[in-house]
């Protein structure tokens, strides 16, 4: 089967599709060519004249690309049997039977390709919620400008009620935008100077002067339709198995087809009732219907997931979401808010001005939402960050840097007992508040404590629910952490997680996605970042809060641009429908060709009624495929 006809996409009311609308020219010419000659108004050299010319118009673009296969690549496809079918109805003088053909399976390939047209020109219809125009600001001065010539730096204002042309940073205002058309998030999100904005989200209610961050044609609802489209390129594993075995099921079609009319000729046989049954099976046999059922489901699923702000970079990880066993969540920004709060400083042999002083210098580097609430903390107290040299994470552990000429660690009390420090006088304190759910970073140098500082993360509000509805659906939860086991075990059990593996380091968390695929497919839930080990190691990794975030959306193989749970919930979904879909079209396509195979060759059907019903079947599968890219919700 081949769609290069709707590679660009296309716009326009479905009769005016080329494809579609040739063979419906060529069904009008040859319903004319039928309907004068049985009155009697023209001759049987007239008649097969107009069907000549239906043959020739209804079936120019689809043999075209039957003969290009065949030439280029040296296969027999569908088109070519469809080409022998016609010729062979042709010679035995079959012309109405060969107008038919040409005519329906016109039809059943124009409307496959005008679906596949119209998924592309859907995803890319979300261009058009960004404005054409943009109101940039020059000296003070606004000035509408095309959208397209917007450039990284440029400033421009977008008034309430209006949608934003490009991403970009806001400078000046604060508003809530309905961010839907990247994210898929129904729910307007409140944003103020400093945050990140997205092209096409709509304005509230504020004025906001934005400081543009990508160019139109970079901005993240741009890469989002690139990717989408990529995605549909890319085949799954089943969908190339049955590419294959199209490639090898069609010639044997048609060398059974010879042999058909063949044996007759070298026996003596009616050489015109076993042409005719060749011709039947030639149609009766091409695999229209299988050979289409798995492309049409895997591109609604990806179109479908793209417009809900979920990105499945290809046909084998949407095949990969409807057999998922296990879900593998990170748990800071992923369970939790990721923006946890300091809620504990306790000092040893310091103030805590100095011990802040330190902790903030050498956190402000690190990008952890732990680090981000040490630095955020000390602003809050007025404490200043003291000058730092040679910053350097330590994976899974904490951080370090040399502060006037000292070394000073910040980090769990496994990388101070690591450090050969004696942590006896703090075992209490720390399983204290490790007891109540806190994370503890313990601050230090080589010859001193200095303190410790205790932070907690909040749930997501729609966590519990989602982890109860996953395993609903049949499916184990684990939490992959890096975090002490008492604070993850308590997160666990207010989730109602079922396995919870704490303390480990990206490659722990790469074993343990090893040990867990060895009982069924793994999804694994991170920032598409510091997870990437283990992203990469699942079955399928899913980033989550993608949005904007080119590092995660590379990482992973499926990207939730909102940072949204429930997203997770649809793409297992969507994963599971285009599954299912996918089955029901290949059973009932191999039905098809088990009823249709051995009527037509046993003469039970005329030529006619199997060509008929041979496009009705590929017409259903197409119909049942576009329900892959609709899920509740």
């Amino acid at each position: 089967m081949s769609c290069e006809c709707s590679e660009d996409g296309f716009d326009g009311p479905w009769w005016q599709y080329p494809p579609l609308r040739n063979a419906l020219i060529a069904g009008v010419i040859a319903l004319a060519a039928w309907l004068l000659a049985r009155s009697g108004a023209i001759g049987a050299k007239i008649e097969i004249t107009l069907y000549l010319g239906a043959i020739a118009l209804g079936g120019y673009l689809w043999a075209k690309e039957g003969m290009e296969e065949l030439l280029e690549e040296h296969e027999v496809g569908i088109s070519i049997l469809m080409i022998a079918a016609t010729t062979g109805a042709a010679i035995l003088g079959l012309w109405e039977e060969a107008a038919a053909l040409v005519v329906l399976y016109g039809i059943a390939e124009g409307i496959e390709e005008y679906t596949f047209a119209r998924t592309r020109t859907a995803i890319r219809a979300l261009l058009d919620l960004a404005p054409k125009r943009a109101r940039v600001l020059l000296d003070g001065e606004e000035n509408m400008v095309a959208a397209a010539t917007l450039q990284p730096g440029d400033v421009f204002v977008v008034k309430p009620g209006e949608s934003l042309p490009t991403d970009g940073f806001i400078i000046k205002g604060a508003s809530s935008l309905d961010e839907a058309a990247v994210t898929g998030e129904s729910l307007p999100v409140s944003k103020d100077e400093g945050d990140k904005v997205f092209a096409a989200s709509i304005n509230g209610e504020g004025l906001l002067e934005i400081r543009a961050s990508a160019g139109f044609n970079d901005n993240t609802l741009s890469r989002i339709i690139t990717m989408v489209e990529e995605a549909q390129e890319q085949k799954g594993h089943a969908q190339q198995w049955m590419e294959r075995f199209g490639r090898r099921y069609s010639p044997a079609v048609l060398a059974s087809a010879v042999l058909m009319v063949l044996i007759p000729w070298f026996i003596g046989g009616d050489m015109t009732k076993w042409s005719g049954r060749a011709v039947i099976l030639l149609v009766a046999a091409a695999p229209c219907a299988l050979i289409i059922s798995l492309p049409v489901a895997m591109a609604a699923g990806i179109a479908g997931a793209g417009k809900r702000g979920i990105l499945i970079k290809g046909g084998a990880h949407l095949e990969h979401l409807g057999v998922i066993k296990t879900v593998a969540f990170d748990k800071t920004g992923t369970l939790t808010h990721g923006k946890p709060q300091v809620t504990d400083v306790d000092t040893l042999n310091t103030d805590e001005t100095t011990l802040l002083r330190i902790a903030a210098a050498i956190e402000r580097s690190s990008q952890h939402p732990l680090a981000r609430a040490v630095v955020e903390y000390a602003k809050k107290s007025a404490v200043e960050p003291a000058a730092t040299e040679q910053f350097s994470a330590i994976t899974g552990s904490g951080a370090k840097a040399v502060i006037d000429g000292v070394t000073w660690y910040i980090g769990n009390p496994k990388l101070f007992a690591g450090l050969g420090k004696n942590l006896s006088d703090l075992t209490e304190r720390i399983n204290a508040l490790q007891s109540e759910g806190k994370t503890v970073m313990l601050v230090g140098s080589d010859n001193e404590m200095a303190g410790l500082i205790a932070v907690q993360d909040t749930l997501r509000d729609e966590a519990p629910a989602v982890i109860r509805r996953l395993h609903d659906m049949g499916i184990r939860t684990v939490m992959l952490t890096g975090d002490n086991p008492r604070t993850a075990q308590r997160v666990a059990d207010q989730l109602g997680i079922d396995d919870v593996r704490a303390g480990l380091k990206p490659d722990d968390k790469m074993g343990a996605i090893r040990e867990l695929l060895k009982q069924g497919e793994v999804l694994m839930v991170g920032d598409g970042v510091n997870d990437a080990p283990a992203l990469a190691t699942a079955t399928c990794g899913v980033a989550m809060g993608a949005a904007g975030t080119d590092a995660a959306i590379e990482a992973a193989d499926i990207a939730l641009m909102a940072d949204d749970l429930n997203k997770l919930e649809e793409a297992l979904a969507l994963g599971k429908k285009a599954r299912r879909v996918s089955v029901q079209n290949i059973v009932f396509a191999i039905i098809v060709l088990a009823i249709l195979i051995p009527a037509g060759v046993s003469g039970l059907i005329s030529i006619t009624m199997t060509v008929v019903a041979h496009e009705a079947s590929e017409l259903l599968a197409v119909a049942n495929g576009l329900r892959a890219g609709r899920v509740q919700g």
